[in-house]
């Protein structure tokens, strides 16, 4: 049985449709990203999910209907957004306990949800002082609150630099282990490919296809056999940095941002493994065909 059921969801906003007549199921366990271009309805149909926008055909989660039984509903569902807004004068241990009180449950579990994602030693650092990375572990210890079996993400490492992207992914990867369901937008191919099962992609509101991570990639990059990896370092590294990956047969040169890598389709990651063993600082990357 699906864990998450949309039928002939359609949301208006006035005259403007965002979606149109999607119909999908998620089951236990999957991981399934959604995948369009900006305006495609990403947004817009984790919050029709959530219950938290009106919209016209059936949502249902575990069997209850997410307009008729909203409340009981969001109980089976933890969310992170791209970006969460805290009290800034509470500590991690305050904020967490806190939001744990509102859910009726008890603050110890608030404990247990940071310590899942390795915040538990940073109970009495105020929110303010957390760096990107942090901030987002602490919107998924508060989307764990409750246990809920299905997560909605909407592009959570969108603003992280890349090591933080990584711990993030590696947080996701251990919930799907442990048998979490997962439901994500992203702009990130490599997440995608690296965690997702299934792809919805949403194109003008419309659902074009149920498929795989690779059955996607061949749409995107038809006959692609070698990408261009954007790395970001500060500029101080960057010469050094150039001149390792050209002793490790990488065509490379530099870009306005850092260092611009040739790489084979299959050894995406190989500059960013080289330069991160070599102690170089790469703070983001982007791939492109």
């Amino acid at each position: 049985m699906a864990l998450l059921t949309i039928e002939h969801l359609t949301k208006r906003f006035g005259t403007v449709t965002v979606l149109q007549d999607v119909s999908c199921t998620v089951a236990p366990g999957e991981s399934v990203a959604l995948w369009g271009p900006n305006g495609a309805g990403k947004t817009t149909l984790l919050r029709c999910v959530l219950g938290v926008l009106p919209f016209e055909g059936t949502i249902r989660i575990d069997d209850l209907d997410v307009r008729r039984q909203g409340k009981q509903a969001r109980r089976l569902v933890g969310f992170v957004p791209q970006e969460v807004t805290f009290y800034p004068t509470l500590t991690v241990g305050e904020t967490a306990a806190f939001f744990a009180r509102l859910r009726g449950l008890d603050p110890e579990e608030a404990r247990r949800r940071l310590a899942q994602v390795a915040l538990d030693d940073r109970l009495n650092q105020p929110v303010r002082t957390l760096s990107g990375g942090q901030r987002q572990r602490l919107a998924l210890a508060l989307a764990l609150l409750g246990d809920p079996p299905l997560l909605l993400l909407d592009e959570p490492t969108a603003s992280l630099d890349v090591r933080s992207r990584a711990e993030f992914m590696s947080h996701l990867q251990t919930l799907l282990d442990q048998g979490k369901t997962l439901l994500f937008s992203t702009h990130r191919f490599e997440e995608v490919e690296h965690l997702a099962r299934r792809v919805l992609l949403l194109e003008n509101g419309r659902l074009e296809a149920d498929t795989t991570p690779g059955t996607l990639a061949r749409r995107l990059f038809p006959e692609t056999t070698h990408y261009r990896l954007r790395l970001h370092l500060p500029e101080a590294q960057r010469p050094e940095a150039l001149q390792a990956l050209r002793a490790h047969g990488f065509e490379v040169w530099m870009n306005g941002h850092g260092l611009e890598v040739r790489v084979p389709a299959d050894e995406k990651a190989a500059p960013l493994l080289l330069l991160s063993r070599a102690g170089f600082e790469v703070t983001d990357f982007e791939l492109h065909a």
